[in-house]
């Protein structure tokens, strides 16, 4: 019996030795690197501040906010908003609407940069590499609010230039803007335009990463381009495509708001209506604060639920992932 206990008390005091020679490295790589952690202050400060405190205000979606009672004041409804929502006759379409636009953009403006990236990646003229570059990445820094109002010039029925061009083959004039089936290809394919070269850069540098002793051993075995794009290339930027997919992935509820709220007409709005326009629409214009904080936590969460599919998904697969 005794020395079951002295035994017991020695595997403490291990124990008790692990944890305190632990806490004494922490201290140890704080002190050493002190100057890093000051430097991230600022920022886990503003984190802090501007994005985890204001998360007490989420309580307002299970309450029946009232402006004057306050968060603290107003009454507890449990999930009422979040019925009220799930069975509300614009339920199906909202979703409908915003996973369509968001697939649609996933679909068409993900694998373009790495097409961009890896064709500016081969071309040895460097002038014209640059030229390129410039050219794809200025779109980028054009506003949103400038852009939409390019679309409704370029696409005008009466002076935009799409339609001067299909009157010249015979084409009625269209009025793209008005058409509810055009609405979507033409919100996508803007975006593309606008962000391919920007988000190409990600890719020219995880290429640049790759060692030039790979592509020279090719050229020794007689691999053409297409088969150093295919063994070399690909590979090689494969776990850069994956995280931003990953990422791309937890964002499918969050189609932009400024931009598709910019470019809803009469014409349109009813039946392009997503869910964070329906949140604006409904929280900022009609004051139904509690409704539309119940709306947004419901479109995060399932946010996080595909970003955590996707990234176990990814993990099992490729043994590529966020965490």
């Amino acid at each position: 019996m005794e020395e079951a206990n002295v035994n017991a008390e020695l595997q403490a005091q291990k124990v008790y030795a692990k944890k305190a020679k632990a806490k004494s490295a922490v201290m140890l790589k704080l002190i050493r690197d002190y100057q890093l952690y000051v430097l991230a202050l600022p920022a886990i400060v503003y984190l802090f501040i501007f994005n985890y405190i204001p998360m007490y205000g989420v309580t307002i979606a299970f309450k029946d906010f009232n402006a004057v009672q306050g968060i603290l004041g107003s009454p507890w409804v449990g999930f009422d908003h979040f019925v009220r929502f799930f069975h509300s006759y614009q339920f199906g379409s909202l979703i409908q609407n915003t996973i369509t636009v968001s697939l649609y953009q996933l679909i068409a403006g993900f694998p373009i940069p790495i097409v961009l990236a890896i064709l500016l990646n081969q071309t040895r003229n460097k002038r014209f590499k640059s030229i390129v570059q410039t050219v794809t990445y200025a779109p980028h820094f054009i506003s949103i609010v400038v852009l939409v109002g390019m679309l409704f010039i370029f696409l005008s029925p009466r002076t935009g230039f799409v339609n001067h061009i299909l009157q010249a083959f015979g084409v009625e004039p269209i009025l793209f803007m008005g058409k509810p089936e055009f609405f979507k290809s033409i919100y996508v394919w803007s975006g593309v335009w606008q962000n391919t070269g920007w988000a190409s850069i990600i890719y020219l540098a995880a290429l640049a990463s790759i060692s030039p002793e790979l592509y020279e051993a090719a050229k020794v075995d007689g691999a053409s381009k297409w088969k150093q794009i295919l063994h070399i290339d690909l590979p090689g930027i494969m776990p850069t495509a994956i995280i931003i997919f990953i990422m791309n992935a937890g964002q499918i509820m969050n189609v932009g708001f400024q931009k598709l709220y910019l470019m809803q007409t009469p014409l349109t709005e009813a039946s392009q209506e997503i869910i964070s326009t329906y949140i604006y629409k409904i929280g900022l214009i009609g004051n139904q604060y509690s409704y539309s904080t119940a709306i947004n936590l419901f479109n995060s969460a399932i946010n996080i639920l595909l970003l955590i599919l996707v990234n176990y998904i990814s993990k099992r697969v490729s043994q590529t992932s966020l965490w």
